[in-house]
């Protein structure tokens, strides 16, 4: 009895079914694998005389990721009455995960608008005034700082180059 009660309080409040988080996974997954299985295809997925081509391990890999998503898909559409009251997550419960996810993914955008610096400083400060409820001196510290870091670090010890935006290009960088 006591089992049931938390589905019953989530799917009471609503929330996102399992059935469908399973489905929409798995398709996931298989079109993951057939993108795999096209570009290798593209470069070349056979044995050559020499040995593998260079897409013979990732056609491979993505045959893997096409049954592997099928068969979730499969195990899924096969369960689906017995799943249809399993509620994967709250909404309630949701919204913390969305409010750290939906800023994430636009701070990926952005890197490639305003380079990797620029959109870390606004991300970090953002994060830190919103979520952590930091006053501004250690938030601008951090903010700016970690870029600087990351900057000399990447750039200049190790060399290896960064996502630029137009506040490098305007430096000389």
């Amino acid at each position: 009895m006591s089992d049931h009660a938390p589905v019953e309080t989530a799917a009471a409040g609503g929330g996102l079914m399992t059935r469908w988080v399973e489905l929409v996974t798995a398709l996931l997954i298989v079109l993951g694998g057939a993108i795999v299985i096209k570009d290798s295809l593209r470069i070349g997925a056979q044995w050559a005389s020499d040995g593998p081509e260079a897409g013979y391990f990732p056609f491979l890999t993505g045959c893997a990721l096409v049954l592997s998503g099928a068969w979730i898909a499969g195990t899924a559409l096969w369960n689906w009455k017995r799943l249809a009251d399993d509620v994967f997550v709250s909404w309630q419960a949701l919204k913390p995960v969305l409010s750290m996810l939906l800023p994430t993914i636009v701070y990926v955008v952005a890197i490639k608008y305003l380079g990797l610096y620029l959109a870390s400083v606004i991300f970090i400060a953002g994060f830190m005034l919103w979520q952590g409820r930091y006053k501004w001196l250690p938030t601008l510290s951090v903010s700016i700082g970690v870029p600087v870091v990351t900057f000399l670090l990447f750039e200049i010890w190790f060399l290896v180059p960064l996502p630029k935006g137009p506040v490098e290009r305007l430096l000389g960088y």
